[in-house]
């Protein structure tokens, strides 16, 4: 078939079955001594064409489509993840941008759902901006498995033809966006901060930090459909939600593919912390000197009703795991409160929390960056004003 997935050349055959043992999706099978494709079945993972030894199999790589076949995809959609039916905050975050995006764009802004018993999920995300909500809800999806998703989310793609996807960048989003936008032969930019649609040609500008934190690159994506960005949580505010919006909810019924794992057990790491969703963050940088110096700042955070937080220094020299960093290669922050010891603000950490109500910076060096931010800086030695902070906490408390 020439619109399928992979091309089988029946004369470089061998009929040795290893593509048929590579295949995750059961897409193909023995007639005679000559494999063959279920084109309905292939999800183009080229898992076969890696494994034929005699390059028998090659994936057929179609041309970019033409600027007729564009126009056919319409609306802005946001990946609602999910969590045991707890829609995740950086879903309406989304959402909020989405409806800018949507406005712009003169369209529909849409979520979608996938997961077992999440239908209620709806009504939520209706209220936060949504026009409609496509809901997947089938028992394949109660777990999340990187394969059942990514099929899921395809199919929805080819039946309603969106002209922009969002999505968190948080750990499910990683792990099967990008497989989406491959099967889409569409592309993908990650880590966005900043997302907006050109007035005159309509395309998605996708911003994001380029060459270590250096530029600010601005991605578009003119030949293929969806255009496809991932964004961090905390980068877009959430608007208040309005119950007395209406909207349309669409069960979607799929024909999903078996997954290729099996979810066993899943436990909570309680050793690890959730920096993403402190009000209050305590983050010290190289400037506390050593390891031993954390113990004050943990102090701090912990009479104020806070959590620590860290700079990339801090976990390179382990003295703190990462779940604590803040920055572009860490967590992105929006407390209402950040108070930053020795953090002197490289461009890659400033990212990851410029975004807080207040930002408190204390730094010996008048010309750090982060006073660039700061709402409130403090030019003086951190290891006599942490101390006198304590000091005068703890006083109130007694």
């Amino acid at each position: 078939m020439a619109d399928a997935p992979i091309v089988i050349d029946p004369a470089a055959c061998k009929g040795c079955k290893k593509c048929i043992t590579a295949c995750p999706f059961d897409a193909l099978y023995m007639q005679g001594k000559l494999a063959v494709l279920k084109p309905e079945e292939c999800r183009a993972c080229n898992a076969c064409v890696k494994a034929c030894p005699f390059k028998a199999i090659t994936a057929n790589v179609q041309d970019a489509p033409q600027s007729g076949g564009l126009k056919d995809f319409k609306g802005v959609w946001v990946f609602a993840e999910q969590h045991r039916g707890q829609v995740q905050e950086v879903a309406y975050e989304l959402l909020s941008t989405g409806r800018r995006l949507a406005n712009d764009r003169g369209c529909e802004l849409a979520a979608v759902v996938l997961g077992h018993q999440v239908a209620d999920s709806a009504a939520h995300l209706i209220a936060a901006g949504a026009d409609k909500v496509y809901v997947v809800d089938q028992p394949e999806l109660a777990e999340y498995e990187a394969d059942v998703y990514t099929d899921a989310l395809n199919q929805l793609i080819a039946r309603h033809k969106p002209e922009v996807i969002l999505a968190g960048a948080t750990a499910i989003g990683r792990a099967f966006f990008a497989k989406v936008a491959v099967r889409a032969r569409t592309g993908l930019t990650a880590d966005c901060t900043a997302l907006a649609i050109d007035k005159q040609t309509y395309l998605l500008h996708q911003t994001r930090p380029a060459f270590g934190g250096n530029i600010m690159a601005t991605i578009m994506t003119p030949n293929h459909r969806p255009q496809m960005a991932t964004v961090r949580p905390k980068v877009f505010k959430m608007s208040p939600p309005d119950s007395k919006r209406q909207g349309q909810t669409l069960l979607e019924a799929l024909k999903l593919v078996a997954p290729s794992t099996r979810i066993v057990r899943s436990e909570r790491n309680a050793a690890s912390v959730n920096i993403a969703e402190a009000e209050v963050i305590v983050a010290g940088g190289r400037g506390l000197k050593k390891a031993e110096n954390l113990e004050q700042l943990k102090r701090l955070a912990g009479l104020l009703g806070g959590v620590v937080g860290v700079s990339r220094a801090c976990v390179d020299a382990g003295w703190i795991t990462a779940s604590h960093q803040v920055g572009q290669t860490g967590k992105t922050v929006c407390p209402k409160i950040y108070l930053a010891f020795g953090i002197s603000g490289a461009i890659q950490h400033l990212e990851g929390m410029r975004a807080a109500d207040t930002i408190i910076a204390v730094n010996s060096d008048p010309n750090a960056p982060i006073f660039g931010v700061a709402d409130l800086g403090i030019v003086g030695d951190l290891f006599e004003i942490v101390p006198l902070l304590i000091d005068t906490l703890e006083g109130r408390q007694r």
